[in-house]
């Protein structure tokens, strides 16, 4: 079997895994549902759904592990020419495409996560560890420190609450707006200084 083949295999697994314990856990609430239950309909042994996440909990939020270290990659990529707003906003932008292509799965992920506030936790502690990543990155580019300098973490904070802002307000208006339309208007706000609002 190629890498490539092997690799596609574990992402299907892993992504029918999320989706089983998603799906498992809107109808029947989180304390129903256990990792049997998901390797079951997912159609892996348990064993198997070790393999992919620690915990239950972990197979419904569903973050890849590796997604801090493709948003740093993709970061990389960006013309040097760019400011690390700039670069933000333009990976910011291909994110939430692919986010809003995910049509059923996002919807009931926000509305899994939101009904449960352990998942909310969970949720939490998995964005400040890919802002820790982020601010490491954005310091390298600068030519600044993470731990010292303000415009690291502090950009690294504010670049995860314009998402978080996004899918909050997609969700409240019942996934009508376009969700990279409202990441834009989120780094509109930032680039033009906080404005005050007009009426």
């Amino acid at each position: 079997m190629t890498t490539g083949l092997r690799e596609r295999k574990k992402q299907a697994t892993r992504a029918a895994l999320h989706e089983a314990a998603l799906r498992l856990v809107a109808e029947h609430g989180l304390d129903q549902v256990s990792v049997d239950d998901i390797a079951a309909d997912a159609e892996v042994s348990p064993r198997t759904f070790f393999n992919y996440f620690p915990s239950k909990d972990d197979a419904v939020i569903g973050l890849d592990p590796e997604h801090p270290l493709r948003l740093a990659e993709a970061l990389s990529a960006r013309p040097t020419t760019e400011t690390p707003v700039q670069a933000l906003r333009a990976v910011h932008a291909a994110e939430a495409a692919r986010m809003a292509a995910e049509t059923e799965l996002w919807p009931l992920r926000l509305q899994v996560v939101d009904a449960h506030p352990a998942l909310a936790a969970r949720l939490t502690a998995s964005f400040a560890r890919s802002e820790q990543l982020l601010a490491e990155w954005l310091a390298a580019r600068t030519g600044t420190r993470a731990e010292l300098d303000v415009q690291p973490s502090l950009l690294a904070a504010v670049q995860g609450s314009v998402m978080r802002s996004a899918l909050h307000r997609w969700r409240a208006g019942g996934y009508a707006t376009s969700l990279p339309a409202l990441v834009a208007e989120g780094w509109d706000q930032v680039e033009a200084g906080f404005p005050a609002p007009r009426h």
